[in-house]
């Protein structure tokens, strides 16, 4: 993702999130996603809880790549979708399993 042309690595992990988009608002959550159902309502920067979006620059969005990353084609994503109490363990297992572990077939399938 770093490297020369780690844009097109990005965007397949972010197309891999949102396949799997319902099940990470839940882990992301410790309450199951109770909170972030009060959190993301699309208001104050964020995203709906219902949508999954991604975007360069835009805060409001699930998964935001910065405008330098964008530019450059390389760099790193922001999932804006964890709560303040989220699991931090549990946020980046959850994210390296969709985005890293992960084969496309099983992503697909759930």
């Amino acid at each position: 993702m770093r490297e020369e042309n780690g844009l097109q690595y990005i965007e397949q992990a972010i197309e891999k999130l949102g396949k799997r988009h319902n099940k990470h608002i839940q882990e992301y959550d410790p309450r199951g996603g109770k909170d972030n159902m009060r959190r993301l309502t699309g208001l104050h920067e964020t995203s709906r809880i219902e949508d999954f979006s991604a975007g360069v620059a835009n805060r409001g969005a699930s998964i935001r790549i910065p405008r330098q990353v964008g530019q450059e084609k390389r760099g790193y994503f922001e999932d804006r979708r964890p709560a303040a109490n989220c699991d931090p363990y549990a946020v980046t297992r959850a994210i390296a399993t969709t985005c890293l572990l992960d084969s496309e077939d099983k992503v697909e399938s759930e």
